[in-house]
């Protein structure tokens, strides 16, 4: 998920070098939410992992 992030986010400055603001903007838009997900599931994992005890690493 981490890795579609950052497709979205190297799409959308391509985009903006090229003036196309509203992709740019848009791709932005979804690269941000695409890394706040795999935030919360990193630490969903992690919580999980220490509640059934094992290590997070």
């Amino acid at each position: 998920m981490l890795g579609w992030a950052l497709a979205f986010f190297i799409f959308a400055i391509i985009a903006a070098a090229f003036g196309f603001g509203g992709i740019a903007g848009a791709s932005a838009g979804i690269a941000q939410i695409l890394f706040f997900v795999f935030l919360a599931l990193l630490v969903l994992t992690f919580v999980a992992r220490a509640v059934r005890g094992r290590s997070p690493l």
